[in-house]
């Protein structure tokens, strides 16, 4: 029984260790990512689905759980108004199966 509960515990830890979480930064020198917003799918490096539930956040597929501490995110970004000064270029969907990847050279910036 103890091992099981042990295991149980391993598991849950991996998975909360995997989700994408995000905090929305509010100065662009406490940001780890620039990222602009785009209004066109093809024009992304990332369609972004925001998922409501940390628990549903991915492993760097494009499922953001956005949160309001800094201290509880994987990730701090800074949403910038020009698409020169982003590091990556992101489209929110309103489709969990639309959400990941489309430029696949600029994920290492979200790890």
């Amino acid at each position: 029984m103890k091992s099981i509960l042990i295991l149980a515990i391993a598991v849950m830890a991996a998975v909360s260790m995997k989700a994408q979480v995000v905090y929305s930064a509010k100065y662009k020198s406490d940001a780890q990512v620039k990222v602009f917003v785009t209004q066109y799918s093809s024009d992304a490096d990332l369609v972004v689905y925001k998922t409501t539930y940390k628990s549903d956040a991915g492993d760097n597929n494009g499922v953001w759980f956005f949160t309001d501490y800094s201290s509880d995110a994987k990730k701090k970004i800074f949403f910038v108004d020009y698409q020169s000064d982003a590091d990556i270029k992101v489209f929110f969907t309103t489709y969990k199966s639309d959400a990941g990847w489309k430029n696949s050279s600029k994920k290492q910036l979200m790890y």
